[in-house]
């Protein structure tokens, strides 16, 4: 299916307890909370502010599968319809079929509750599977452990460690760069269905 029919029809992928669907209008309130969330800002490393203006313009350019190098996927709880936060694959790269991920949850109350591993999950399926991607690599700083282990879980190797790639907090801190094949994920997606 190309991106113009999955845009004419709507993308959303179904988790047990989460979905995943682009983003409307009618989120720019939530999304524009989740953005000013300090915990998630901090453990993605975070360092812009964004206004309503700048947030509802995004909102528009990722409404829509129109670009060929990036996928944006805002996270709901099922139950609840509540925003839980995005997850996104951005720089894919169609020739060497590969692509960044990342995520971002928010709010205390909805971390360490499986919702980003099943998030992961729905998006690598849709790299893997849907977009015949290879490779799908990302970044993870080495003061959030809770990250790093769901990703180790899914099965994503550590590739090596970028020193001192942000300062925060008056600091430098590393950068942990991990990564999945396709055969590493259909491998352990299949032995998570048995």
């Amino acid at each position: 299916m190309s991106n113009k029919e999955q845009d004419s029809i709507g993308l959303q992928l179904d988790g047990r307890e989460i979905y995943l669907r682009l983003a409307k209008e009618s989120d720019l309130d939530d999304y524009y909370a989740f953005l000013q969330d300090t915990e998630m800002i901090q453990l993605t490393g975070s360092q812009k502010s964004f206004t309503r203006e700048e947030i509802a313009a995004w909102i528009n350019k990722i409404g829509h599968l129109n670009s060929d190098d990036r996928v944006d996927l805002l996270i709901f709880l099922k139950e609840t319809n509540e925003l839980l936060g995005e997850v996104v694959l951005n720089e894919i790269d169609k020739v060497n079929r590969s692509a960044n991920i990342r995520i971002g949850i928010q709010g205390t109350r909805h971390r360490g509750k499986g919702y980003g591993t099943q998030a992961m999950l729905l998006m690598l399926q849709y790299g893997f599977n849907t977009l015949n991607l290879h490779r799908i690599d990302l970044g993870v700083y080495a003061f959030n452990p809770r990250a790093i282990h769901v990703y180790e879980k899914l099965g994503f190797k550590r590739e090596g460690l970028q020193r001192d790639v942000l300062y925060m907090n008056g600091k430098f801190h590393n950068m942990i760069t991990m990564s999945m094949l396709e055969d590493e994920f259909k491998a352990g997606d299949e032995s998570q269905s048995e």
